[in-house]
């Protein structure tokens, strides 16, 4: 008889062994990793949701990603837009509060501080975050404007802030500071004062007059250009009578000066003299009010002026200026805004005319010439050349009218958009002085001179005569949409912002123009040009009314930081669900595993001494002593 070895008998015992110890080694991984399994094929069934719920977290860890470098951006964006306020509220106390008192430098303790300001806004609004400037739209890799001084001052052949309010001024003041406004007596005629303007855009507009003057007619302006005449007829005024000239400026403000009949010689500021008879008194009336013109002219025409040159330089338009042409009259002569758009020779009409049909075509929008009953986007063939401007502004929007003055036309866009105009009709459309398909992007306006004080409109400045101060994308969309990011799956908010938006724009123009202009100190209007400067900046830096807001913008981005919040709050809930979801399929329970190895140490030390005692055993320990 054979007799088997141990070994052959006992290697099931090895085997089992074997797997206790990869049991062993298996949960004592999961206790380590306090997961079920290092690979997806070792968490079961379950695998497949756990995979999605895992991509979940991913997705939503992304998002709060995103969502913390959009809201450094917003904080970051709210701080500058806080600090705009605070620099336009310092402003508007200094130019409500200064003594003018003139420096050496021509200017007042209040526009030493807008100085300052200005330099601080410029600052706040080339802000940053990491690598990105927040007030240049989509270019965030380019700082939203230039420096300070090279917008006030220009650099190297390209004019600055200054320079286009120094030129300005010459424009609007004119000759011999009457405002392009012209005081006489018509021709064969004594007792009869005209006031009239010169065809010129720039300068004083005639306004409404009223009279109490005994025994005057007055006749209130008209024509192209307008004029208006005062008739003093046979009867003096009586002592204190008076009569009212209004005046539109061309920041938009109106001005009165009121003269009052007196017999006081010689009269007071504001009076005129009654003379012997109505011929005199005429000449005391022309007298009086050349000289209140002239400090008008050198008053708050100076500061409008200031003003409107700051608006044209950082709201750019384009603008397309024609060539002079003439009309059709008798004795040709420039076109006005009173010309006709048709008729026949020898009258004040256009040299070719336009005809039913026609069309003039601006920014793709046509206007239509009939016959007569014009409605919406149509002329009638006998309207004005002054009719067609105020169409063409119509659609372009702009806020800078388009003139005609000398024979000359310039049309301005509307802001920051393009402007482009053809017409059907080639040749009457060289009779307004423009041919093919001229076209114009938005640049910096400026006087169209020198000389200066005979100018009669507005050019656009040019890259290399005119500094642009901003130097971001500028686009006509909303700026908001210039910077998009999704903070959930179907969540996005918009963050953009560009220097030159209109709330922004509009309060740094006023602060760059009360820091620019400066007044000469001999000049005997120099605190009557001051006061009126500082009238007009404090009323321009206080809220206005249907015009964004900083403010505004604030709202806007607080909008898009509580829309952050309430997203972040929502994928918070729904990771910690997914998270407790995943680490019910992936996650161990260490008191479950701790005993399962207590359990199969157990087992191993049991098997491992079975072994042991089993290969101990020999063939002599069964035999008989």
């Amino acid at each position: 008889m054979s007799i088997d070895g141990v070994n052959g008998r006992t290697s099931y015992i090895g085997t089992s062994i074997m797997g206790l110890r990869k049991q062993l080694d298996e949960l004592t991984q999961q206790l380590a990793s306090g997961r079920v399994s290092t690979t997806y094929a070792g968490q079961g069934a379950n695998r497949g949701f756990a995979i999605s719920l895992r991509a979940q977290v991913s997705s939503i860890d992304a998002f709060a990603d995103t969502a913390k470098n959009v809201n450094t951006r917003l904080s970051v964006v709210n701080l500058a837009l806080q600090g705009m306020i605070d620099v336009g509220k310092s402003v508007k106390s200094a130019a409500s509060t200064s003594t003018i008192v003139l420096n050496d430098n021509g200017q007042t303790s209040g526009q030493i501080t807008a100085q300052a300001a200005f330099s601080n806004a410029v600052s706040l609004l080339n802000s940053q975050s990491g690598d990105r400037y927040l007030f240049s739209g989509r270019t965030g890799d380019t700082a939203a404007t230039v420096p300070a001084d090279v917008m006030l001052d220009g650099v190297g052949t390209r004019a600055g802030l200054k320079q286009l309010i120094n030129e300005r001024r010459q424009a609007d003041q004119g000759v011999g500071n009457m405002g392009h406004l012209t005081v006489s007596s018509p021709l064969l005629t004594t007792t009869v004062t005209s006031l009239a303007e010169d065809g010129s855009s720039f300068g004083l507009k005639l306004g409404a007059v009223t009279s109490s003057l005994t025994g005057a007619t007055v006749t209130q302006p008209a024509g192209a250009p307008p004029a208006m005449t005062i008739d003093l007829g046979a009867v003096n005024p009586n002592d204190g009578d008076k009569i009212t000239f209004n005046f539109n400026l061309p920041d938009g403000t109106t001005e009165a000066i009121t003269l009052a009949a007196t017999t006081t010689n010689p009269p007071p500021t504001g009076s005129f003299l009654i003379g012997a008879d109505t011929v005199a008194t005429t000449a005391n009336l022309q007298t009086a009010l050349k000289s209140s013109i002239q400090t008008l002219s050198d008053t708050s025409l100076v500061a409008a002026s200031a003003i409107t040159a700051s608006k044209n330089f950082f709201n750019p338009l384009a603008t397309l200026v024609g060539s002079a042409v003439n009309n059709q009259n008798t004795v040709p002569g420039p076109i006005t805004g009173g010309t006709l758009l048709s008729g026949a020779a020898g009258t004040d009409s256009l040299s070719v005319s336009f005809g039913v049909g026609d069309t003039i075509t601006v920014n793709g929008t046509p206007i239509t010439f009939v016959a007569s009953g014009a409605t919406g986007n149509q002329l009638n063939i006998t309207d004005s050349v002054q009719t067609l401007l105020a169409k063409i502004d119509s659609i372009t929007g702009t806020t800078t009218p388009s003139t005609v003055t000398g024979g000359v036309i310039a049309l301005h866009g509307g802001d920051g958009a393009a402007l482009s105009i053809s017409s059907s009709n080639a040749a009457a459309f060289a009779a307004l002085g423009f041919s093919g398909t001229p076209s114009a992007n938005p640049a910096p306006l400026r006087v169209n001179g020198p000389p200066f004080a005979t100018a009669t409109n507005l050019i656009g400045g040019t890259s290399t005569n005119t500094v642009s101060w901003y130097t971001g994308e500028d686009g006509t969309d909303p700026a908001r949409g210039t910077a998009i990011a999704r903070i959930d799956q179907s969540v996005t908010v918009q963050y953009g912002a560009r220097a030159n938006e209109q709330a922004l724009r509009y309060q740094l123009q006023n602060i760059a123009v009360y820091a620019a202009v400066t007044t000469n100190a001999n000049n005997p209007n120099s605190k009557g040009q001051v006061n009126a400067l500082q009238q007009r900046i404090s009323a321009n830096l206080a809220p206005q009314t249907g015009q964004q807001s900083i403010q505004d913008m604030q709202a806007e981005f607080a909008g898009a930081q509580n829309a952050i919040k309430a997203s972040t709050d929502r994928q918070t809930q729904l990771k910690g669900m997914a998270q407790t979801m995943l680490d019910q399929i992936e996650g161990i329970n260490q008191d479950e595993v701790a005993t399962k190895i207590l359990a199969l140490q157990t087992s191993l030390q049991a098997s491992y001494q079975t072994t042991s005692m089993l290969y101990q055993t020999t063939l002599t320990k069964f035999l008989p002593i």
